[in-house]
């Protein structure tokens, strides 16, 4: 009962669309960095039972960073995408693998035309098991030839962008990520 309460306090306190959540249901959270958290957020916005996205930062050592502290790339935090979903609709794995084929995974600190460590491509897993399927599918892409760069990290706290103008960036420009691109690797 004590992680429902937790789920329920994290979740609320990132300001969900309350016309997207039934609050009967159960919703689970994911992290993912992969570098511009703009085209980040524009995949994962149109993957089957996502519920809600935030944009912000994770993997750094300042507690709340502004967004242009974190482009100093002194904090030590990736742009990052808190993806809330519906177990019941999608899975971990199934964004996890959505997570590696809309970015180059082996591009050390940089995506596209980005260069920073606030764009490398990480994940900052939740629990053990996101921890294993994690590794599971760098483990598969790795056995194909890549050199896969992605970092999988626990413990990470995600620290939401207050700049609403980052937030749904192409549904509110329109357009497509300039440094994401769907590639079927799995």
């Amino acid at each position: 009962m004590r992680s429902v309460l937790i789920l329920l306090v994290s979740l609320s306190a990132i300001s969900l669309n309350p016309q997207k959540m039934n609050e009967s249901k159960e919703y689970s959270r994911a992290l993912f960095a992969s570098g511009c958290y703009w085209g980040t957020e524009f995949y994962m916005q149109q993957a089957e039972g996502v519920i809600e996205t935030s944009v912000g930062y994770a993997g750094g050592h300042v507690k709340n960073p502004s967004y242009r502290e974190v482009c100093t790339g002194t904090t030590g935090h990736a742009e990052t995408v808190e993806v809330v979903y519906d177990p019941e609709l999608t899975d971990y794995e199934t964004l996890c693998k959505l997570f590696f084929e809309t970015h180059d995974p082996t591009q050390v600190d940089r995506q596209g035309p980005d260069i920073g460590t606030q764009y490398r491509s990480a994940i900052f897993y939740l629990n053990d098991e996101q921890k294993k399927i994690a590794e599971k599918l760098k483990s598969i892409l790795e056995d194909k030839g890549l050199e896969i760069a992605t970092e999988i990290t626990g413990g990470a706290t995600f620290y939401r962008e207050q700049e609403e103008y980052h937030h749904d960036y192409y549904q509110k420009k329109g357009g497509t990520p300039y440094c994401h691109a769907y590639k079927k690797r799995f």
